[in-house]
């Protein structure tokens, strides 16, 4: 795909937001139902995912971590990001290699220390390039990709979650 492609794709989902911005509200879904043991099967749509727990914290290792897909889930956004936005801007990547990692401490998960953060403490975001563009094109690529990833801009500025529950029986 080259840049014309992406705009022409775009240019008429962009002016029907302009003309109607309630259009561009959409809400995503994901589901999942408890599995055997500790897991929980979800539907991605590309087939069945079972996530459990880390080997960290009594898993088996043989279920997806939702702490691994959380970052996969941020490569994934990153790296269609910065490769539309490089289509975008007439930037050739010849190759990119995006990784995330995250330091997370167990003992919060596991209700081990109250002092400690359940969750990451620090993630971090590597983009690997190989391009002829300048240095002025990568900040610019790399600023734009980080403003227009969806996952990564979430995770930097949270949403508010609500939380809802209701009992199906009794």
């Amino acid at each position: 795909m080259n840049a014309d492609e992406i705009r022409s794709l775009q240019a008429p989902l962009k002016e029907r937001y302009r003309e109607r911005p309630d259009t561009a509200l959409v809400t995503l879904r994901a589901e999942g139902r408890i599995g055997e043991g500790v897991t929980c099967k979800i539907e991605t749509g590309k087939g069945l995912v079972e996530a459990g727990l880390h080997p960290g914290t009594g898993g088996d290792g043989l279920a997806a971590c939702s702490g691994d897909m959380l970052l996969q889930a941020l490569v994934a956004c990153a790296g269609v990001t910065l490769g539309a936005v490089a289509t975008a801007l007439n930037i050739q990547l010849r190759d990119a290699v995006i990784r995330a990692e995250g330091d997370l401490d167990f003992r919060g998960t596991l209700g081990v220390s109250k002092d400690v953060a359940v969750g990451f403490q620090r993630i971090r975001l590597h983009f690997d390039l190989d391009t002829d563009a300048s240095e002025e094109q990568l900040a610019t690529l790399l600023r734009l990709t980080e403003r227009y990833c969806v996952v990564y801009q979430t995770l930097n500025q949270p949403a508010k979650i609500d939380v809802v529950h209701r009992v199906m029986s009794r």
